[in-house]
């Protein structure tokens, strides 16, 4: 479940990326919605990282690196 809900924030991190490179070019950044789409990118980050740092902290996540 866990895993599941990290990579829809991936995925939704990249669909907001490509969405404000659209309204960059279309809107020449004269508009808000590159600074939307910046805020939104950054808070969907900001929770996979959470959500990240919170399954290695529950045992959910393994690093299986050998160093």
């Amino acid at each position: 479940m866990l895993k599941a809900a990290i990579v829809l924030l991936l995925l939704a991190t990249l669909v907001s990326l490509f969405s404000g490179l659209f309204f960059l070019v279309k809107d020449e950044g004269r508009s808000a919605r590159v600074v939307n789409a910046l805020t939104l990118r950054v808070t969907l980050t900001a929770l996979t990282v959470g959500l990240i740092a919170w399954g290695f902290y529950s045992g959910q996540l393994v690093s299986h690196v050998t160093w």
